[in-house]
């Protein structure tokens, strides 16, 4: 997969012509960011849907608990309708702060991953569906038959990680430094050793968050708010990886919870946008993607991009 995350935070409309841009420059593969505080991830997927004719397109990841998972089968069943075909279902336990400013509770993730994308499977299949676990449904069924939808895991911890590497058709590993890639290749490993050989093939994916510019400095500048969120949610063992310090890592996320977002951007430190984030000139950019892609099947390219998004997807293309 060659891959590129585009975020709702603009316009559909320009979500959709940025699309059509990565398509041009060679990416297979669009994910629109799926988060309540920007514009709706699928409204901007059926505009790029229009806008395209090859690329897959699907949410880069919707999450199973402000919407309802059945609701999400049929979201991503209608995008690939519309698509011809296109659609990848991206799914994940969505992101723990921002979740809590809708008071809900994340619990139980990996269990509500899997259920999720278990029963989508099911809908798809035109069957209809009895399910009394982390959430319910009872003889639900879709008035349409779209057929299987390829399912991206995102994940970045270990249980995730073996899980979607044993049930799913694909991880979207969510980090951005090799350390990490080096420990969650072992992790995918570890389920890949417990899948069935008739779920077939597996990909492992990078979605890093990544900022290119000429300017390397502005490329940094450009990458502080996404690495704010990203540092906000790591757990202690990542932190520990990298050197962050957790106290500067919890006011952070204070600072998001609170709504002080330039509060919250000015605390990223250096040593997290190191970790967190792949950020700088083009061949700075090329150099830390290639010690990644020893140990994933393909790489998207995650928010930011950088300064001018439409400049970073032409360097990205090349990067």
């Amino acid at each position: 997969m060659k891959g590129v995350e585009l975020t709702p935070e603009v316009p559909v409309r320009e979500v959709a012509s940025l699309a059509s841009l990565a398509e041009d420059e060679g990416f297979d593969t669009v994910f629109a960011s799926s988060h309540y505080n920007n514009r709706d991830p699928f409204q901007a997927l059926a505009l790029a849907a229009d806008a395209t004719e090859a690329v897959r397109l699907g949410p880069g990841v919707a999450n199973p608990y402000e919407t309802h998972p059945v609701t999400l089968a049929s979201k991503a069943a209608t995008l690939d309708e519309l698509s011809g075909g296109r659609a990848v279902f991206g799914v994940g336990a969505g992101d723990a702060s921002t979740l809590r400013n809708l008071g809900v509770e994340r619990d139980r993730p990996l269990r509500r991953v899997l259920e999720s994308f278990k029963v989508a499977q099911q809908l798809w299949d035109g069957e209809r569906v009895e399910h009394d676990g982390t959430f319910v449904a009872r003889d639900a069924g879709l008035n349409y038959e779209p057929g299987r939808i390829p399912v991206y895991v995102g994940a970045q911890g270990p249980h995730m990680l073996r899980m979607a590497a044993k049930h799913a058709d694909g991880a979207l590993v969510n980090a951005s430094h090799p350390d990490d890639f080096a420990w969650a290749r072992d992790r995918l490993d570890e389920g890949l050793d417990e899948r069935p050989a008739e779920r077939g093939a597996f990909e492992a994916v990078a979605f890093a968050s990544v900022s290119v510019a000429v300017d390397g400095e502005a490329a940094r500048a450009a990458a502080r708010p996404p690495v704010a969120f990203i540092a906000a949610g790591a757990a202690p063992p990542v932190l520990n990886r990298h050197g962050v310090s957790r106290d500067r890592a919890a006011r952070v996320g204070e600072h998001i919870e609170a709504g002080e977002f330039d509060a919250a951007f000015d605390a990223v430190s250096e040593t997290m946008l190191d970790a967190f984030c792949v950020a700088g000139t083009p061949d700075e950019v090329g150099a830390r993607l290639d010690e990644i892609r020893a140990y994933v099947d393909g790489v998207v390219a995650g928010s930011p991009l950088g300064p001018n998004r439409e400049v970073a997807i032409e360097l990205l293309a090349d990067a």
